[in-house]
């Protein structure tokens, strides 16, 4: 059974969104704060959040933040009242997959969970076909990738990149010189179905070329714009 945490503290809208759920076959935890939320990671591993931006205390972008820094990849849909795309950019730089306005429709909010779960079984059967292509030869990029602890190395330094940042950053470095554009790498990278556009990976390229330029700025230089088209790697 997939499990989902529910993190919001509007207890009517907790009820429905709850019973919704397991009446589709989901478990389903519930938090009324980050906080809380938070702790009980210590005893339960949800495969998708539902967070609410108006939290008490810690909001949902603190909570995101917390969540990504922990190198937790699980999807999340933000829920908010607020509509302003600042808000939709700022969940898109910290991570978020997907983007709710209140009121909404629970069957809508069921689908786009669907689609999530789809895209992650998606992307980790495109990352078992990507791992089994060989990488590009050490002599000629000076790099390696520990696919397991999401890692690259360089001169005998190493980078652990979040999640997503490696998974774009694999699929680029296995195609040397190959232009991926925007739609293929959300495509690849974030799976078939996604409600968002294609900015979010410009904000994740840049985001990578930030972390890349602290091993070594060079590097980051070989992730290179092919404006009006997408990406590559040389």
């Amino acid at each position: 059974m997939q499990q989902i945490m529910l993190v919001e503290d509007e207890a009517a809208l907790v009820t429905a969104i709850r019973e919704r759920f397991e009446a589709e076959g989901f478990a389903v935890t519930t938090a009324a704060s980050g906080e809380v939320a938070l702790h009980l990671l210590d005893t339960v591993t949800p495969e998708l959040f539902v967070i609410d931006l108006g939290l008490p205390g810690m909001d949902g972008f603190e909570l995101l933040r917390q969540l990504r820094t922990r190198l937790i990849d699980a999807p999340v849909i933000i829920l908010t009242a607020r509509g302003d795309e600042i808000d939709r950019v700022v969940g898109l730089e910290l991570g978020a997959d997907d983007y709710m306005v209140k009121p909404f429709s629970l069957r809508e909010l069921v689908a786009r969970v669907r689609v999530l779960f789809r895209r992650m079984a998606a992307v980790a059967a495109l990352r078992a076909q990507v791992a089994e292509q060989p990488a590009a030869p050490a002599a000629r990029t000076e790099l390696s990738l520990d696919p397991v602890r999401r890692s690259i190395a360089l001169h005998d330094q190493h980078l652990v990149l979040r999640p997503r940042e490696f998974a774009l950053f694999e699929l680029l470095f296995r195609h040397p010189g190959q232009v991926f554009t925007r739609e293929a790498l959300l495509r690849q990278v974030w799976g078939q179905g996604a409600f968002f556009d294609t900015r979010t990976v410009d904000v994740h390229i840049r985001r990578l070329r930030t972390r890349l330029a602290t091993l070594d700025p060079e590097l980051a230089e070989r992730l290179q714009t092919e404006w009006g088209v997408g990406y590559r790697f040389v």
